[in-house]
């Protein structure tokens, strides 16, 4: 019980707060708020982190650091198309991200890139999502569109997944970083 209240005591300067007072409608406050921190500490974890460091797999099968920050911005695109644009998944679409979404041989294959080029993809990725969330309200929120065969979702659902995706991923990250 004391090591827990000494894990959980944070800094006074600093605080961890969804949703605060705004113009939008809250649960799409916290939505931005949850998105933001999770990209803050994405790219936070991949900082200083060398071209060769980031093209580095584990083994085999591995991805490497670079492949899953451009797999992140990937998913992020597949829901902006989804949910903003509610239209299908195109051919322009498929030629630019269908090699970071699906992480095979191809991915593997893609080295050679500086931090500052996937988090630079992330940032413009993201861009339109703030852009797009804050233009949105609770009843799109809570829309529900077909997500695949058989299978609906709503547009909470869809960037809850975007966020816990990328919680995911970085955990990835962390992993392979601890593995350098």
């Amino acid at each position: 019980p004391r090591a827990r209240a000494t894990f959980f005591r944070m800094s006074a300067r600093k605080q961890y707060l969804l949703g605060q007072p705004g113009d939008l409608p809250l649960s799409i406050r916290a939505l931005l708020d949850m998105l933001r921190l999770v990209r803050e500490q994405t790219v936070k974890t991949v900082e200083g982190l060398t071209t060769a460091q980031l093209d580095h797999r584990h083994d085999e099968q591995s991805n490497s650091i670079g492949m899953l920050l451009w797999h992140i911005a990937g998913v992020e695109t597949w829901y902006q198309v989804h949910s903003f644009d509610e239209r299908e998944w195109g051919p322009d679409d498929a030629a630019e991200w269908d090699v970071a979404l699906d992480m095979g041989a191809a991915a593997r294959e893609r080295t050679g890139y500086p931090a500052e080029h996937y988090v630079e993809i992330l940032r413009r990725v993201r861009e339109k999502t703030e852009r797009e969330l804050r233009a949105r309200d609770e009843e799109w929120l809570l829309r529900v569109a077909p997500l695949g065969e058989d299978v609906e979702s709503n547009n909470y659902w869809n960037w809850f997944h975007v966020c816990e995706d990328e919680i995911g991923h970085n955990g990835q990250i962390r992993w392979l970083k601890k593995r350098l």
